[in-house]
């Protein structure tokens, strides 16, 4: 049964699993390539003090592209594999095998951008005419320079990004190898309980003694591990700081943000913005929860249930591919195509394990083909996930095949706009299916409950909680475990008012993401939200803009965020885009209320 939680990595149905061979076919393959990116480690060091003249600078990048592709895919299959199964000692080892390859890599490429950076003008510009899939690695080169160290110290930086770069990989391997849950009891029945069976089941199991029993069991678990979690956090957030003081930076707020080229001002003013103004729609959704259940309180432990507990359609694998196909049709042929070649090339990990990663993502590595994991669950809601997922797929997918390795990446801020965006299509595919009041009144709540609870709650109050965390930082305070409870649990308690009981073991809130190890990336989900709301709006007036849309898509990198969403006509500089999406939120509330009554 692929939804059984407790099985291991060796007891799972191999035809719901990915098929990595697209990376590498065996053990032997995989090791040829780290041996042939070592070789050229040693040739790149021939180009030292020669980035000089266009031929030379073409070469080298050329080289370093090809080498960076290689990387990529090395360290994505190594990193697959331990997601798959945390418990295997073999992917472990090849995972740490490649850090020693990681460092040599960085330390021997680190010359490239300060010699590209001291190169006169007019060279760059000869060397940006001749090779167009050069012109955005130059161009990027060229704005970090105020912020690039000398040639030691970047190198000394390199050579240290391993240790640099651990506390996501010891928070990962604390959470998923070392945290282990025992059994809880309700009414004398055992109930098996994992990382995974929380967050894909007891969260939603509509027995409120199972539900609150489990949660109270998982958190007992969870803080007995919140001072090694307080400590790796702090120090990855030290590190940060650090790094920003360094570089030159005001404020780590600064150093985050200069990556996703995005103002501090848009940072702050996205963030107080939601927040303020999804309170009322959201404690509205969470008294219709409570007035459904006949709840006397409604406590943090019930906020994901479901609106209507008898009602949620199951749906197979096979199901969620004509649901996918139907509901991303406007996309086009191309797009569709991909889509089918996922499920058909088993680009996408469905079975649940013990020691596999929890929630979802998309990992997309340059010249090879997207990679999905998801935990099964054979709920309706998973087309849901598999269409936010996949819209990761086909955002990387169509950047990679019009764009140099270089340039597919777009910016943190609008990451998330083609993946939300794709939930929303598939809603309003199935909202023509079924016009019925009961199944109208469960979409909306889906979409709620999913979609924005999860990338505008969840995710925000991540956003505004590590704020208050990077504010303390840039103060220099310490941090320790009681002081991240607090302030989480201010966070949650802001936000929910009296509406919500919110249990002391809420605060073990942070511990359950890895996205506090990715910089300000929480709040992008947002962000990337609003601009997909804002973007299937448009579409839905004047179905031909999906082809602008589609050119966000394949721009990747080349485009600051701002510029990129002017491709449909959105305009970042004023409110319009959020203020619309929260309207969208609170007549979507109001709507799901009607149908209730």
């Amino acid at each position: 049964m692929i939804t059984n939680m407790n099985k291991t990595r060796q007891e799972v149905d191999s035809q719901y699993t990915w098929d990595l061979s697209s990376l590498f076919n065996d053990e032997t393959s995989f090791l040829n390539a780290v041996e042939s990116l070592k070789e050229n480690i040693q040739s790149l060091s021939s180009f030292v003090n020669t980035l000089n003249s266009k031929q030379s600078i073409i070469d080298c990048l050329n080289l370093y592209a090809s080498m960076t592709q290689k990387a990529t895919s090395l360290f994505t299959y190594a990193q697959l594999k331990v997601s798959e199964d945390s418990s295997n000692q073999e992917s472990l080892l090849r995972q740490g095998s490649l850090a020693s390859l990681a460092s040599s890599f960085g330390s021997a490429s680190a010359f490239i951008d300060v010699e590209l950076s001291q190169c006169h003008e007019s060279v760059l510009k000869e060397v940006t005419s001749d090779a167009q899939h050069l012109k955005g690695y130059i161009e990027e080169v060229l704005r970090q320079k105020p912020h690039q160290l000398s040639l030691d110290v970047e190198k000394a930086l390199s050579m240290l990004s391993t240790p640099l770069n651990a506390f996501y990989g010891i928070y990962n391997r604390s959470k998923l190898a070392d945290l282990q849950f025992k059994p809880f009891e309700v009414n004398g029945q055992s109930f098996p309980l994992t990382f995974n069976s929380f967050e894909n089941q007891y969260e939603f199991n509509t027995d409120h003694e199972v539900r609150r029993a489990a949660f109270n069991s998982f958190s007992t678990q969870l803080k007995s591990y919140q001072h090694t979690m307080a400590a790796v956090y702090s120090a990855h957030v030290s590190k940060e700081k650090a790094l920003a003081t360094l570089r030159g930076y005001e404020s780590v707020f600064d150093y985050l943000l200069f990556n996703q080229q995005v103002s501090t001002h848009v940072y702050h003013n996205h963030i107080d913005t939601i927040y303020e103004k999804l309170k009322a729609p959201m404690r509205h959704y969470a008294r219709l929860i409570k007035k459904e259940y006949g709840l006397e309180s409604l406590t943090y432990a019930d906020l994901k249930l479901p609106l209507d507990p008898t009602f949620e359609p199951t749906i197979s694998v096979s199901q969620s591919l004509d649901i996918l196909k139907e509901g991303l049709s406007l996309l086009g042929d191309d797009y569709i195509t991909m889509v089918e070649r996922s499920f058909k090339e088993r680009w996408i990990d469905f079975e649940n394990n013990i020691g596999k990663s929890t929630g979802a993502f998309c990992s997309s590595p340059y010249g090879v083909h997207p990679f999905v994991l998801i935990n099964w669950t054979e709920r309706m809601r998973e087309a849901f996930v598999l269409a936010h997922e996949l819209g990761h797929a086909g955002h990387f997918y169509l950047a990679g095949q019009h764009q140099s390795i270089f340039d597919t990446r777009a910016s943190l801020y609008f990451i998330e706009a083609p993946s939300t965006i794709n939930e929303l299509f598939v809603a309003e595919t199935l909202k023509k299916q079924d016009s019925s009041p009961r199944f109208q009144r469960w979409l909306k709540a889906t979409l709620i409950a999913r979609t924005y609870y999860h990338n505008f709650v969840t995710h925000m109050l991540e956003a505004v909680y590590q704020r208050e965390v990077y504010r303390l930082v840039d103060q220099h305070k310490p941090l320790n475990a009681q002081i991240l409870n607090n302030l989480m649990l201010k966070t949650i308690k802001d936000f929910w008012g009296e509406d919500v009981t919110i249990q002391d073991e809420a605060a073990l809130t942070w511990m359950r993401q890895p996205h506090y190890y990715m910089g300000l990336y929480p709040y992008t989900y947002s962000a990337g939200l609003s601009i997909a709301t804002h973007a299937a709006a448009l579409i839905k007036e004047e179905p031909t803009k999906v082809e602008a849309w589609k050119s966000m898509l394949k721009a990747g990198g080349t485009l600051p965020p701002q510029e990129l969403v002017k491709l449909i006509g959105i305009d970042l500089s004023t409110q319009e885009t959020l203020n619309a999406t929260i309207e969208f939120i609170t007549q979507t509330v109001l709507d799901i209320d009607k149908l209730s009554s």
